[in-house]
């Protein structure tokens, strides 16, 4: 059984690829490194396409949800940390619940599968502990092969590139609509599979976003219609502590098991 279905791909290619190495920098960040230095733009579009840069520097919290999953995490560029935890509830009944962690050049992760369990050989064994992953396997591993280019988990920025229309409605605060159609597959929050299911309405979704007074992105709600067997719903996808996130650590060495064949499997 492949339980990807129920998890956010890009989410997890970003915590468990080694790709945070390819983004280090060569010395301490500067002490300013959390702070915007220039004004906000005047136009609508280009203040929010601005709001995302800051994330680009990989030091923030994050939250998001939506479509029954809610999740959240830190991304710490200075240490090439990065973790996340999630749990996904579809309303079927069926829960899934997982907590990765990235420190170069580590990582792992722990799996709360519910009734998933049962269904899965020696799942039980695993129950409550970290499993550290063989990064040969992990960059294999499918959907998980992903290099990250950028240092956003949502995928936020090439959302911003979709907008259609933006208007400021209050100060630090805007609405408009996007096309989650120009998306394509570079964003998290709105996976592929949801966007065709949503044919034309795609084109036009509805939007709000709030920047901070140094017009940094820190939140961001998308309305999604109903569209086959999915329920109308918004996605919301929150930033947070630029600058100054919470640096990852490493689980208790005698929680940490090493990951059988079957989570490789689970997680392509």
């Amino acid at each position: 059984m492949n339980i990807r279905r129920w998890s956010v791909g890009v989410l997890a290619a970003t915590l468990l690829v080694p790709g945070l190495a390819a983004c280090k920098s060569d010395g301490p960040a500067p002490a300013d490194a959390g702070s915007a230095t220039s004004a906000v733009p005047a136009d609508p579009k280009e203040a929010l396409l601005a709001s995302t840069k800051e994330i680009e520097k990989g030091n923030f919290n994050f939250t998001i949800a939506g479509g029954g999953v809610n999740g959240q995490g830190s991304v710490h560029k200075p240490s090439n940390s990065a973790q996340f935890t999630m749990k996904v509830d579809d309303g079927s009944g069926t829960t899934f619940g997982m907590e990765m962690i990235y420190i170069e050049p580590d990582s792992w992760v722990k799996m709360d599968l519910g009734e998933l369990g049962a269904m899965i050989p020696g799942a039980d064994k695993m129950k409550g502990k970290y499993q550290h992953l063989d990064q040969s396997k992990v960059k294999d591993g499918g959907d998980l092969a992903l290099n990250m280019k950028d240092l956003d988990p949502a995928g936020t920025a090439v959302l911003a590139k979709g907008i259609s229309e933006v208007q400021k409605t209050a100060e630090g605060s805007y609405a408009g609509k996007l096309d989650a159609s120009a998306v394509g597959d570079g964003s998290a929050a709105l996976d592929s599979d949801l966007v065709k299911a949503l044919g034309p309405q795609a084109k036009s979704l509805p939007f709000t976003a709030k920047l901070d007074a140094e017009g940094r992105l820190t939140e961001l709600v998308i309305s999604v219609p109903a569209a086959g067997d999915t329920k109308a719903h918004d996605i919301k996808v929150a930033y947070a502590d630029y600058g100054k996130a919470t640096t990852p650590q490493k689980p208790p060495a005698d929680q940490v098991v090493e990951a059988p064949a079957s989570t490789y499997e689970m997680l392509k």
